[in-house]
This record gives structure tokens, C-alpha cells and sequence, in this order.
């Protein structure tokens, strides 16, 4: 794996770990911070599945501001830059990958760390953890895709509450409105998360990947472009090892062995 400044990375079998590695900041986020998370999952290395999860106490506490505003004079103009050059592509790049995504969060995810963590296809979220966007309590908006990704996953009521309110969802509460997949123990969390990104990862990969991103496209699309999107998925998908795997798995009635390909 490269090096890094800001982040960890870890192949555990066929599962990439990437853990941002400021905890002494609560792993607050410099744009260089997300410019290596960009990397990190630009070269999976065969990797079937990526966990993220923050070092520590916290997942992210959000941008690093004064990082943000050293870039440049101008405050608004710096936190554009950033945020079109560091934190957006990098949002976007974990939306986009071809593999399942699992974030594990303890304590803090807020601002654009909150939008780190509901990127994922799944967020385990340990019982410290909470979900925030602080921005109105200082005269911002959210950024990094929440005002998208949140109304999709909690409805437009709820997403208000978070936003012009700006306080703390807790992991209850977060569990309750959907926002997570599930809750455990903070001593359970690191073992848990990784668990369900290795369950993923020794799933049929493409078809997986296909999911994906018919999941994000019919966010937005109607019922015809997402059975149309179906049908191209599936003859993709019928032409993989994996599902013939799968297809002699289910006559011969034994639990399939996926490899990916």
C-alpha cells in the first residue's frame, strides 16, 4: 500500500481498510485527508469490498477548517476549492466503485464526515456514535452530497431536522430513521463492521457492483430507466463465473463459492 499522511490503509484478505488516522483532531479532515481516500479506492488491488472507519474515539469530525482556510485568502473561495477539488471527487469515487462499501463509526460523523460515513452501502455505527450537521450553528450549509443523500435516506422532514436544527442524532435514533444498518457495542464495532465487508466480499462482485449502481441511478430515474438498466445488468451479469457458480450451487443445493471473476 502507499504511504500516507492522513489516512491508514490494510489489506485484510479481500477487503480493503482505509481508516483516517488524525485522532489527536478526531480525525478532523484536510482536503488532503479526502485527496487519499480518493487514492486509496482508486487502486482496490483486486480488493472485493472497502471498510472505512476513522482511528480511535472518533470516525471524523468533519473538515479541518483551518486546513481549508490556509489554501487560500479568500474563505469562500478556499472552502469551493476544497470542496470541488478534495472532498467532492472523493465522495463521488466511493459512490461509484464497482465493489460494496462498509463504514464503521464510532463517536463523532460530522459535516463532511457524516457524508463520508451514509456514502457507504452499509454504516455500522457503534452505540457512542453520533450523526451531525453542524453547519447552521455556524452560519454554513451541508456539503459533501448531504443535502442529496440525506432526504433519499431519511425523508425530507427528518433531513431538516439535521440540517436547520444542527443537532446530534444519536445511534438510537439514527437506527430508528434508517440512517444505519445496524448498532452494536463499541467493543464490537471494529470485529462487526469487518465482518459484513468480508460477508460482502466473498459475494458474486459484479453482480454486486451492478447493484450498486443501479441502487444510486434509480435515486433519480423512473421505472422504465430502471427496469431497462435491469435488463442490461443482468445480461452482464448472467455472462459472469460467479452466476455460474451460483446457478449449479442452487441444483446441486450447496452454498455457492464466488471468486469474483
Amino acid at each position: 500500500m502507499a504511504d500516507h499522511q492522513h489516512i491508514m490503509t490494510e489489506r485484510r484478505g479481500d477487503v480493503l481498510v482505509v481508516t483516517l488516522n488524525r485522532p489527536d483532531r478526531l480525525n478532523a479532515a484536510p482536503p488532503a485527508m479526502f485527496e487519499e481516500v480518493q487514492a486509496a479506492v482508486g487502486d482496490l488491488g483486486g480488493a472485493r469490498a472497502v471498510l472505512i472507519a476513522g482511528a480511535e474515539r472518533a470516525f471524523c469530525s468533519g473538515a479541518d477548517v483551518s486546513a481549508v482556510a490556509s489554501r487560500d485568502g479568500d474563505p469562500g473561495e478556499a472552502t469551493h476549492a476544497a470542496l470541488t477539488n478534495s472532498f467532492n471527487p472523493a465522495i463521488q469515487a466511493l459512490a461509484d466503485l464497482a465493489v460494496p462499501v462498509v463504514s464503521a463509526v464510532r463517536g463523532p460523523a460530522a459535516g463532511i464526515g457524516c457524508s463520508l460515513a451514509l456514502v457507504a452501502d452499509f454504516c455500522v455505527a457503534s452505540d457512542t456514535a453520533y450523526f451531525l450537521q453542524a453547519f447552521v450553528n455556524i452560519g454554513l450549509v451541508p456539503d459533501g452530497g448531504a443535502t442529496w443523500m440525506l432526504p433519499r435516506l431519511v425523508g425530507r422532514s427528518r433531513a431538516a431536522e439535521m440540517m436547520l436544527l444542527g443537532e446530534r442524532v444519536p445511534a438510537a435514533k439514527a437506527l430508528d430513521w434508517g440512517l444505519v444498518h445496524k448498532v452494536v457495542a463499541d467493543d464490537a464495532l471494529d470485529a462487526g463492521a469487518f465482518a459484513l465487508a468480508e460477508r460482502l466480499a466473498a459475494g458474486p462482485t459484479a453482480a454486486l457492483g451492478l447493484m450498486r449502481r443501479a441502487l444510486w441511478q434509480s435515486l433519480d430515474g423512473s421505472l422504465a430507466e430502471a427496469m431497462a438498466l435491469e435488463a442490461d445488468n443482468q445480461r452482464t451479469a448472467r455472462g459472469t463465473a460467479d452466476a455460474g457458480e451460483g446457478g449449479a450451487a442452487f441444483l446441486q443445493k450447496r452454498k455457492p463459492r464466488f471468486t469474483g471473476a
